[in-house]
């Protein structure tokens, strides 16, 4: 069989469409991890961060390289680029870089095997939006070998964004809201469970915006199909992201409240905790609109963890505004956050606004922003520390006999243990909190490992 090499950029949504991707070449081509030996190599971008296109660009330098090199050996290679940038850039990407054969974006990955047929007698791009039939034709994840190995799996739920905020390239690039249906979900869902997975966490760009219906046609939110993943048998946790905090309702804070599967962990992004800078970023909430969310959600679920995104130095941001980031920071208390200095996105009404926060003031500012969140994420880690938490273990760890696994509130744990232990939840009491994960000792087995 031919080979593949998958390079993969961005969020979990590209990791799971890299997968994907995999599925529906699973009967003509093999995944390697060395792109020197592969006979198709794919880059699947994100555009979210700062100068995507140019690091796409250096990449497809590097590649290059291993095409020619191979070349020389008789050994013809196929490179193709997908993902947003594949989406935002389409002729571009040929015209910089002719050693491209195929450029797909996020919605064509079902039509893979066919796309490079054609791109044997030349450069192919198609950039179609057509998210349900994706879906529909993705061959089924079941038999995928990665999965006997891995005890956490993704599973895309909701793809595009309705909310244009004025920073974010994602509804240019991933199209507009559409909601997998209900019937496909679940039918992925029980596959993964029957392939061996433990936790599952659902994905969308915007996922809690995710609807569809019932059995008796009903509509239904995130809040109602989480109840239904948690009915699968062999699914022990439950995640999502990424949340908007317009869509958090009543049903969603319930589940929190009633489902134990569901992991005790929130990716609420706010950007900023400024009104004025709020607005202008067209979130459409305001900050006391997003703590009274929090609110809610730790009535629910008390032991719940937040995550958070925070953009600095947008268009207009004064030094009150970035104030009151640091002070919604201390109020929520995130337990991890992602924060970036604003970059002007191509095409989104963010980069046509005046008042630039320079560089130097942007840099600054993460800085301290940076520190303040470290703080709170130390404090979080550090409390820990004594206590038995419950540790699903999904892979060896770098040194002989350890083992890592991840708590409920999404930090690596490290424990000494056999690899029987692999794929199994068991308690670990938490003897230290270091920066980037915790360590344990196991205190009780499960039944399967004993």
């Amino acid at each position: 069989m031919s080979k593949l090499f998958i390079r993969t950029y961005g969020c979990q949504m590209n990791v799971y469409d890299s997968a994907r991707m995999a599925d529906a070449l699973a009967g003509t081509h093999v995944v390697t991890s060395d792109p020197g030996e592969a006979d198709l190599i794919i880059v699947n971008t994100c555009h979210i961060r700062e100068k995507a296109a140019e690091k796409l660009y250096s990449e497809l330098g590097r590649l290059k390289k291993i095409r020619e090199a191979r070349a020389r050996a008789g050994k013809p290679t196929m490179i193709g680029v997908a993902g947003c940038v594949a989406q935002a850039e389409g002729a571009e990407i040929i015209a910089r870089a002719p050693s491209v054969d195929l450029v797909f974006g996020p919605q064509t990955y079902h039509e893979l095997p066919a796309l490079l047929a054609r791109a044997e007698s030349g450069p192919v791009i198609a950039a179609d939006f057509a998210a349900e039939e994706k879906f529909a034709r993705l061959p089924s994840p079941a038999g995928r070998a990665a999965i006997a190995r891995a005890p956490s799996a993704f599973l895309t739920i909701q793809e595009g964004c309705d909310k244009f905020c004025t920073f974010c390239v994602v509804p240019y690039t991933r199209g507009a809201e559409f909601s997998r249906p209900r019937a496909q979900i679940l039918d992925e869902a029980n596959e993964l469970a029957q392939a061996g997975v433990r936790e599952i966490t659902v994905l969308g760009q915007n996922v809690n915006a995710w609807h569809g219906t019932d059995r008796a046609g009903r509509p239904i939110g995130l809040g109602e199909l989480l109840r239904e993943l948690a009915g699968i048998a062999g699914i022990e946790r439950l995640r999502y992201t990424t949340s908007h905090p317009r869509d958090v309702d009543d049903s969603l804070i319930a589940a929190h409240r009633d489902l134990e599967k569901l992991m005790p962990y929130l990716h609420l992004p706010v950007q900023s905790g400024a009104d004025p800078v709020l607005v202008r970023m067209n979130r459409r909430h305001t900050a006391a609109e997003y703590l009274a969310t929090v609110g809610r959600i730790r009535a629910a679920r008390p032991d719940i963890a937040l995550s958070g995104d925070f953009i600095v130095g947008f268009p207009g941001e004064t030094d009150a505004d970035f104030a009151a980031t640091l002070a919604i920071v201390d109020e929520v208390r995130y337990a991890s956050a992602f924060s970036f200095k604003y970059s002007p996105r191509p095409g989104t009404p963010g980069a046509e606004m005046g008042d630039q926060v320079p560089e130097p003031l942007k840099a600054e500012r993460l800085a301290e922003l940076q520190a303040r969140i470290e703080a709170h994420r130390s404090a979080f880690n550090a409390a820990l520390e004594g206590r038995v938490v419950p540790v699903l273990f999904e892979k060896p760890g770098r040194r002989a006999g350890q083992l890592a696994g991840r708590s409920p509130w999404l930090q690596t744990v490290l424990a000494e243990g056999g690899l029987q232990m692999l794929g199994t939840i068991a308690d670990v009491r938490i003897a230290r909190a270091a920066p980037n994960s915790l360590f344990g000792d196991i205190v009780t087995q499960p039944a399967a490992a004993q």
